[in-house]
């Protein structure tokens, strides 16, 4: 078995289909599709069931829900490809994607592509794991989906359960087991964008998370990485007014873009809970006048 795709379903009753249909578009025959029921509540069951007897190369798990962490991690508990990937069931896949990828993989352990419209790629091998963390700023598409990955990597590793932001937990652990990593601008992953979904309704809780993720990574921080995340705790502190986790540390700010030069200074100068209060009074002050 050469690939083993990972759909978790839960609640996708419009956009299951269309999922599952561009997968199997692959023209990959070598392959597995195993949905993963999370309990979902509607229809969803059923059209997997469906699915699984439509095409002799789909797999279905019916569970308890337990969330998108712990059905990823049943889905790799049964996979039996070489490798292994993930798609989000209200996205797709651009045709033709996978196998190119897979002949690409070689001595490969993680090959990230494109995401439409998101995320351009080129080509280029690392066997350096710091510098493709930091030269590619993967810290920003941590995403488990847009990457395939030697299935031995996950030997050992699985998806926290119960966390928010959990690619930001367990791709560095996978980049740690990595010998050889790579991107390509093969192949499109077409995101879709929920307005209801983890990441665009998160709350101070949730970015308390990431950026505690991000903290725990054990990756190298540069002074653009740190200015990113210097973005979320400033997020963190305007919802939670928490104690300042961050690290302190000396920019460089000759060397960022633009946009994060007088941030840096601020930094530099006045601390960072100087700049999280500077910029939640300018938030204030952006906010549109309410019409009494």
């Amino acid at each position: 078995m050469t690939l083993s795709v990972i759909i978790p379903v839960y609640r996708v009753e419009a956009t299951l289909d269309r999922c599952v249909e561009s997968v199997l578009r692959q023209h990959v025959d070598d392959m597995e599709v195993i949905l993963v029921d999370d309990g979902s509540p509607d229809r969803c069951p059923e059209m997997c069931d469906n699915w699984a007897i439509k095409d002799q190369r789909i797999h279905v798990i019916h569970k308890q829900n337990g969330g998108l962490s712990d059905a990823r991690n049943a889905g790799i508990d049964i996979a039996c490809g070489d490798y292994i990937t993930f798609v989000d069931s209200d996205d797709w896949i651009a045709d033709n994607t996978y196998p190119p990828l897979i002949d690409q993989m070689g001595d490969i352990d993680i090959l990230e592509y494109a995401i439409a419209d998101r995320l351009s790629l080129q080509e280029h091998i690392y066997n350096d794991i710091n510098e493709y963390w930091l030269s590619e700023r993967v810290y920003t598409h941590t995403y488990a989906w847009n990457k395939l990955y030697r299935r031995l990597l996950f030997d050992s590793v699985r998806y926290p359960k119960g966390r928010i932001f959990e690619d930001v937990y367990t791709l560095p652990q996978l980049l740690r087991k990595a010998q050889k990593v790579a991107t390509t601008s093969h192949g499109s992953y077409h995101y879709w964008i929920n307005p209801s979904g983890i990441t665009a309704t998160a709350n101070g809780q949730a970015l308390a998370q990431l950026l505690e993720a991000h903290l725990s990574s054990k990756m190298p921080v540069d002074d653009l990485y740190y200015m990113y995340l210097a973005n979320i705790q400033i997020d963190v502190w305007e919802r939670n007014r928490n104690d300042i986790i961050l690290p302190k540390r000396r920019i460089n700010h000759t060397t960022l873009p633009n946009k994060h030069k007088l941030k840096a200074i601020v930094i530099n100068t006045l601390g960072l809970k100087k700049l999280c209060v500077i910029s939640k009074f300018i938030h204030y002050f952006k906010k549109p006048s309410r019409i009494v």
